[in-house]
Formats: structure tokens, C-alpha cells, sequence
């Protein structure tokens, strides 16, 4: 494989080839493809595909975050990722930037929540030394578990006092970091629209907590594996090492090349990881039958 080539396959893949995504079905497929993608690009660049790539069909002069209010292809792109949230074809994380969500498929969020939600859902967040979670955010939770879905705006009103935005953003951050809420609507006149997300999807939590670690990281490493196609192992460690140990991202790394699931590719001069290609298996030509 050639430079040019992994380039070509990416694009291919991540629909950047003039294949937009437009629709509520074309949508699911690219998701279910990719297995998870950000909504738009990063600077620096994280080696994934965009959804707002996937929607425009290239990836030329894609709008970041910041200039997606600009931008009607962004508009655009929204739309059909929210339709996707409602149809719980897709999920949202705060992975890297709470303004540009890290989306999901279905069938892959169960993993990436046994390395990221909490393990025991029905427990609600309390406060003390030790937790991650606000007096703010565990009033805000038990509001969304008594009154959700609910609106920001609403949200807000319903905590009362001098609550500023930043304070109520920071809340429901702590509550999303660890998957016990989820996004599941927006309007332009209410904002984002929040649930339990036990409650939103409780099949998928049930699952996602039944799996293991070890199961749940070799399923995330060969998920995005085969969606770059191949790449650098430091370079996969380093996208890992946003959720999970590094050490840990080694080990199974390492696992998985000792059962062959992954291998080396030569590109270039570069040993790319990749999902080891499945054998093909020689079937010779029948022999013509002889006349006789």
C-alpha cells in the first residue's frame, strides 16, 4: 500500500469522495461504518472522520466549531445529526471539546461505555472528596431524572438563584464526562434538550456496563483500526489516551497482535497498525471434462 492509496481509502470510507450523507438512513450506515466520528474537524487535526465531512461529501475549507454558526452546510449537517440523536442512531460524548461532539454508533457506544460511564447507573452522583461531581450537578441530575427530558433553558430556571451559564454548563459537563446524561434534542428556542441516559436508552447502558474492560478496548481498538484503515501505533495510543490508561492501550494493543486479530502494514517506509485482512483461500478451476 502506497501513501496516495491509504489516502484514497479514507476518503472512500469516510465518505469524503463526493458521496455526501444526506439522509436519516445514509446517516446511520456512515456512523455504523466509522463507528464514531467528531462533528466537525479539530486543530490540531485528530485522525477521525467528521460528519460534517461525511454531509458535504469532501473535506475542503470544512468549518471548525467556532465558524459553524456561519455556515449553512454546518446548519445542515446539524440537522440530520440531531435527527440521528432522536432515532438513537448515534450518541455524544465530550471526548475532546464539548462544543464539538465526539458522535457514536449504536452498536459501538455500549464499549465506550464500559470505559467511560459509571458502573452503577441506578446510584445517583454525590458530592464529596473523592467525586467528580458538584452539589450543582447532582441538583441538576436529580431535576433531569425527575423532570427530563428537559431543556437547558428550562433546566436553568428550575435551579434557580443567581445561577449563571458558565456555572450550569460546567454541571452538566461533570454529568456528561461520565455518560449519566445524554443529549437527545436541540431547538433553536430551548438549546439542548437533556435526559438520564439510563433512562433514554437503558438497553444500551445494560449492556455497556455488563462488558468488560479488556473486551471493550480490543473492540475499540479493531473499530478504529479498520476506520483509518492503518496507522502508527504511538498515533493510536495517543488517540486512545484521551479515555483510557496508555499502559493499558499497550497491552491490548500487544494482545491483539499475539491472536493475529491485528498486524503490520508496510506504507511507505512506515509499520502501520492495521485489522489483519482475512485469508483468502485458494479454490482452484474445476478441470474441463474431457470429451470422449
Amino acid at each position: 500500500m502506497t501513501d496516495s492509496e491509504l489516502q484514497h481509502a479514507r476518503e472512500q470510507k469516510w465518505h469524503l469522495d463526493g458521496r455526501a450523507v444526506r439522509t436519516l438512513d445514509e446517516a446511520r450506515s456512515f456512523l455504523e461504518s466509522v463507528g464514531f466520528c467528531l462533528m466537525y474537524p479539530l486543530r490540531p487535526a485528530v485522525l477521525v472522520p467528521t460528519f460534517v465531512g461525511a454531509w458535504v461529501g469532501a473535506d475542503d475549507r470544512l468549518p471548525n466549531w467556532q465558524h459553524a454558526f456561519s455556515d449553512p452546510r454546518a446548519k445542515d449537517a446539524t440537522e440530520l445529526m440531531v435527527r440521528g440523536l432522536r432515532d438513537k442512531a448515534a450518541y455524544e460524548a465530550p471526548l475532546f471539546d464539548e462544543n464539538n461532539a465526539f458522535l457514536l454508533s449504536a452498536s459501538v457506544f455500549p464499549y465506550f461505555y464500559s470505559l467511560v460511564g459509571e458502573r452503577n447507573p441506578k446510584q445517583p452522583p454525590a458530592t464529596g472528596p473523592r467525586s467528580p461531581y458538584s452539589p450543582l450537578a447532582c441538583d441538576a441530575f436529580e431535576i433531569i431524572r425527575r423532570r427530563g427530558p428537559i431543556s437547558k433553558t428550562k433546566l436553568g430556571e428550575m435551579l434557580g438563584g443567581a445561577l449563571s451559564v458558565s456555572g450550569l454548563d460546567r454541571a452538566l459537563s461533570e454529568l456528561w464526562a461520565r455518560l449519566r446524561i445524554t443529549r437527545v434534542d436541540y431547538t433553536e428556542a430551548e438549546g439542548s434538550v437533556w435526559d438520564e441516559l439510563s433512562r433514554w436508552a437503558p438497553d444500551v447502558v445494560r449492556e455497556g456496563v455488563g462488558i468488560s474492560v479488556p473486551e471493550a478496548l480490543s473492540a475499540l481498538l479493531s473499530k478504529y483500526l479498520d476506520c483509518v484503515v492503518a496507522m502508527e501505533q504511538a498515533e493510536v495510543e495517543n488517540f486512545f489516551s484521551n479515555f483510557v490508561p496508555r499502559s493499558r492501550v499497550k497491552e491490548s494493543i500487544n494482545a491483539l497482535l499475539s491472536a493475529r486479530e491485528l498486524s503490520f502494514a508496510h506504507v511507505g517506509s512506515k509499520s502501520l497498525l492495521q485489522v489483519t485482512p482475512p485469508k483468502q483461500v485458494y479454490v482452484p478451476k474445476p478441470r474441463p471434462e474431457r470429451v470422449t
